[in-house]
Parts: structure tokens; sequence; C-alpha cells
């Protein structure tokens, strides 16, 4: 390693948000295990901070918290809280069990319009709730973070005001987020190299910078800022998040990598060949689909088609391609399993994969495997992840997919059979539809008397192949209920009836629980800056 990169100034922080503005995506939620599992796989890449949730947003955010503080070594983790001091207080508690790990996450909004027309403060009545909260956090643990929200549109000097406040205050970092990624390169640079000029104590704190892609121009954003002074990049697995979504870990991180020489050889602590592995579950476990063309863990970041782009690959990869797939773990050796492998290799291949499978649920993950193996040749880590996302759901099963028939084709009304089971009894219908699928949603819909409106439907192929597993995002309306939800098989009407299975059941089991998602989406829709 050279002196620049052993050098500390040099080092990036990899702050990773994914389970809190990444989740703030529409139709991106994920369970408390869920969670835990990409929060395993963030430690496993070797980013500094997880930014686990909003403790305060809802019951189940600040359990999510707790068990990743809990549960997840190596990174700190870190909690949001508004500058308020019971905010502060459910943070505390959330991140505790991560112990000198902890990290509080506090923001207060800054800017022109913010101040006139959601908070109604003066510059002064916000300098003073600012430092009061730092203050209050730093009773709790050692590392606190102020973010001055909506930063990029905030007078510079009362920006410069803030920051020198809060870091008197005790604040060992000051995130500069572009909320609504208003920001350019060139100006969101000076404005950064602005603070590192006049902040007269900004030597005390690291500055950090939380990029929205609203524009297009989060990761150039966050680069230009860590070229004037930014030792931070707040930023999400694929670019998920809220709106157009955040700063793409993987496109900054290859970033600095491939282009040290433009970025005077900054580094990062992250992992590089756990990129891939982790935007695959990622995608997996919120349901959002990756896009072909995505840098550098999209399907085509390393395919060329051009004649002429072969030639030259064929002679020496260099000349088409800027980074080896390798880099990023994409290396064509997940394929790994089929229907002769043992109990054994399986259990050691999801170890090293991340899964944690419980000794009584051995025999049906591997029942599940073999069932699978007879359905494909060859078994891909993204088929292993569908089954295991499978098995770490918190809803009920209040209803589950017995058996199914459909008759459709050219010449014939699309017609389903559908079996269902609900505890011990056992329920069977028919329907017609426009369509294999929409005939199995409207017998479901018939057998459980619980009717719901699709309103989202995807579809993306899990792994390679003709015998491909298929993932099915739902988005349905019960009533005035919105669910989303997904499943995975080999047979995508199998794949859409799980998925709405799942969907009604999250449904039903919400109305026992007396409206508790309701209340989570209001503690969210509070919370979804900086």
């Amino acid at each position: 390693m050279s002196a620049a990169k052993n050098s500390e100034k040099n080092r990036v922080i990899i702050f990773d948000t994914t389970l809190r503005d990444g989740e703030q995506c529409p139709g991106a939620s994920m369970n408390i295990h869920e969670k835990l599992e990409v929060a395993r796989q963030l430690a496993r890449l070797n980013v500094d901070v997880i930014e686990a949730g909003f403790p305060i947003a809802s019951p189940g955010d600040f359990e999510a918290v707790k068990a990743v503080a809990e549960q997840v070594k190596g990174p700190y983790i870190a909690g949001l809280a508004r500058c308020i001091n019971k905010d502060i207080e459910r943070c505390a508690e959330a991140v505790a069990p991560a112990g000198k790990k902890a990290y509080i996450h506090t923001f207060l909004a800054t800017s022109a319009i913010h101040r006139q027309f959601k908070l109604k403060k003066a510059k002064h009545e916000i300098v003073k709730q600012a430092v009061a909260s730092v203050k209050h956090a730093r009773t709790f643990c050692d590392r606190v973070q102020f973010s001055p929200e909506d930063a990029s549109r905030t007078e510079p000097e009362f920006l410069a005001e803030v920051c020198e406040a809060v870091i008197d205050a005790g604040a060992t970092t000051v995130n500069i987020p572009d909320t609504v990624g208003y920001a350019v390169p060139i100006e969101f640079g000076r404005l950064i190299a602005y603070l590192v000029e006049h902040v007269k104590n900004i030597h005390r704190a690291i500055i950090h910078v939380h990029c929205h892609n609203d524009l297009g121009l989060a990761v150039a954003n966050s680069l230009a800022a860590v070229r004037n002074g930014a030792r931070g990049v707040e930023c999400t697995i694929n670019g998920l998040g809220e709106r157009a979504g955040n700063c793409s870990l993987e496109e900054v991180v290859m970033g600095l990598k491939v282009r040290g020489d433009a970025f005077g050889r900054l580094w990062t602590s992250v992992k590089t060949r756990e990129l891939y592995r982790t935007s695959r579950l990622v995608s997996q476990m919120s349901g959002m689909v990756v896009q072909r063309n995505k840098a550098i863990v999209g399907a085509n970041a390393f395919a060329h088609e051009a004649g002429i782009h072969q030639d030259g690959i064929l002679k020496e990869r260099t000349t088409y391609e800027i980074m080896r797939p390798e880099e990023v773990g994409i290396s064509g050796s997940d394929m790994v399993l089929g229907k002769h492998s043992g109990r054994h290799a399986l259990f050691v291949h999801l170890g090293r994969m991340g899964f944690q499978v419980a000794e009584d649920q051995k025999e049906s993950v591997y029942n599940q495997f073999k069932e699978l193996c007879d359905k494909k040749k060859y078994i891909y880590d993204d088929d292993l992840i569908a089954i295991m996302r499978e098995r770490i759901s918190d809803i009920p099963q209040v209803y589950t997919l017995d058996y199914f028939h459909v008759a459709t084709g050219t010449s014939t009304v699309p017609t389903a059979t559908v079996r269902l089971k609900k505890g011990e009894e056992v329920f069977q219908d028919s329907a017609c539809g426009d369509g294999p699928v929409d005939a199995t949603l409207k017998t479901i819909d018939r057998i459980t008397g619980t009717p719901g409106t699709l309103e989202d439907y995807s579809l993306q192929a899990v792994t390679r192949g003709e015998d491909a597993v298929g993932e099915v995002s739902v988005t349905v309306a019960f009533g005035k209920d919105m669910v989303s939800a997904k499943a995975a098989s080999t047979d995508i009407v199998e794949a859409s009836a799980k998925a709405y299975l799942n969907a009604l059941n999250s449904h039903l089991f919400a109305q026992q629980t007396a409206k508790g998602p309701k209340k989570k989406a209001a503690g969210r829709r509070q919370g979804r800056q900086p």
C-alpha cells in the first residue's frame, strides 16, 4: 500500500444509509430480518457507518435499529433523530447496544425556504436549537453528527455559522446535504471549499456530504465535494432512495478507485469484491430492480456487443474496460451447487454468503433447495438468496398456497383453480381473468373474501438461463391500505400468487395490530430529511 493510501487524511469515510434513506424509496420497505441480512452484508463490505433507521418513526424502526446495533459488529451503527430531545433519547436507546460504535445523527433545516415555510424560525433560533440538540446527543455517545437540512440552498455565511456552532457544541461530523438534488458539481464543490476556509474550527470535525439524485448528479456532486475537502460520503447500495434516489455507493467507491489520479489518491476501506453481491442482496430484499445499464453492478456493465468492442476486448481488455469485473465481485463463478450437493455443502455456502440458518430450520431449507434442484440444472447464489428471503418474513402466514392450476391460450378463456390453506382448513375455487395471473389473483380474492386492487406489478429474472427464478414484486391496495410484497419461483404464476398472498397476509396482520403500519408511515413522512 502506498504512503498516500496509508494517510488518514486521504481516507474517505463511507456512510451507508440504505436501511434509512434508501428504505424511504416507495415500495422498498424491508422487515427487521431483511434489514439484518443487509446490515450483515454491509459489514462484510466494510462500510464505516451503517445508518440503520429512524428510531422515533415507529416501533418497527426502533426495533430494527436496536437489532442491528446488537448483532452487527464492525461499522458504527447510526440512528437518525430530529433536533428534538425525545427523538435523540429514543435514538440513543436504539443504538446503545453498539457500545463505543454508537452514533447519533441529528438534523435541522437551515435554508431560507425551510426557515420561512416549514419551521417558521429565525436564524438565531435555528442555531440555538441545533447547539442544544448536539449537546444533548453528546451526553449519550461520543459520535454525534449534525446535518443542516437543505444545506445546498442555505446562505453560505449562515451555513458556516451553524457548522461552527455545532462543532463547538460537540459535533464530531458535519454533514452537508443536497436534500432536494438541486446542486451542480462546480457550485457544490465551491460550497465545501468555502466551509473548509471559513469555519474556524472545521479541523475538529469531519465534513460529510449527502447528495440526492434529482438531476442525476448525486455521484458527481459527491466526488466534487471530496475534491474540495469533504472526507465522508453518505450513499446507498444501487443508489436506492427517495424520489430519484441517493448517491450510489458502488459508483462513488469505484470512481475514487479507478480515477485515483484525479482525486489525489483518496481511498476508502470498502472491499470492492463484495459490491456485486451486496447489490443483488439489496435488490432482492427491497424488491427494487437494478436497471440493466446501471453502472458497476448492472447486467450490461461489462457486456460488449459491438464487433469493434469485442475485437478490442479479445486483444486487450483495457481497450474497452476501465476496471475488471472481478474487482467488483463479478466472476461468473457463483454456479456452485446442484442436485448432487449435500447438506454440508449447502450450509457452508450459505454461511459464506452471510445467512445464519437455525438448526430447527435446516431440514426445511434443504428440502426447499432440493425441490428447486429438481426444476433447475444449476443453483446460483441469487437462487439461494430468493430461498432465504422467503424464510425471513415476520408476517404470520394466514393463507398459504397449497395448489394451483391454470388453463390459458389464444383460443380459450384464461381460468385458474386455486387451493389455499388457512390453518387446518382448505379452500378451493376457480375464476376467469384477462390472463393466467389475473385469473389466479381473482380466485384468491373469491376464496379469502378480501379483494385487493393490484396497483403495481413487476417481474425480474433473479438468475440467468431458461430455468431462471423469477421474482414478482406487487403493490396491492386493500381499501386505503397500500401493501408491497414480493415472492420468487421458477413459475411466474406461482410467484405472482405467492407475492399477492404475502401482501394479503401483511394487510390482515396490520388489521390485527391496531393500524401499526399507518403510524409507521406517518412517522417516516416526518423524517424523510436530510
